[in-house]
């Protein structure tokens, strides 16, 4: 036992387990991302969000939403780049395009922030980062009129500050 002590404390080397080890997360580092990584990084902001929309658009026609429309609110504010506001024709339906709408986001890869509304099923709302779904029931889309307030081009907004 002593003499193979001696022999394994006289090595100058470090053993040869340890350097494998980094050798191996060197090479993984330099290894070439996939397809998808690459088209990831490559995409805009402004694809990202196309996609989500088209995501929530083919939710929306597969559960029958009536009334869609697509609000562009980049030049209005920084919390979202769009906005789909959608109409549900009862409570049980409004639950159902918001489910339907979170679960064809997860089925592209966007994970929603948060589900508000569901329970009540007059007005639910699923917050995609860049795109914020609203769905009512049409009474509660005509008493709020989400889209009066956010269909405002810039520069008729700007008209009305400067004055």
């Amino acid at each position: 036992m002593s003499s193979l002590r001696s022999k394994t404390s006289s090595r100058s080397t470090p053993a040869k387990s340890s350097t494998p080890k980094k050798a191996s997360k060197a090479s993984a580092r330099k290894q070439p991302h996939s397809a998808a990584t690459k088209l990831a990084r490559k995409s805009s902001p402004a694809s990202r969000t196309d996609q989500i929309v088209q995501a929530v658009n083919a939710a929306l026609a597969d559960i029958k939403a009536v009334n869609i429309k697509v609000l562009d609110v980049r030049a209005l504010t920084d919390i979202a780049d769009v906005m789909v506001v959608a109409s549900g024709n009862s409570d049980r339906h409004v639950r159902s395009i918001a489910e339907r709408v979170v679960e064809f986001a997860k089925k592209q890869g966007f994970r929603p922030s948060g589900v508000e509304g569901e329970r009540d099923g007059e007005w639910a709302l699923v917050d995609l980062q860049d795109v914020i779904v609203h769905v009512m029931l049409p009474r509660v889309r005509d008493f709020y009129r989400l889209e009066s307030l956010w269909d405002v081009s810039a520069a008729a907004r700007q008209e009305r500050e400067a004055v």
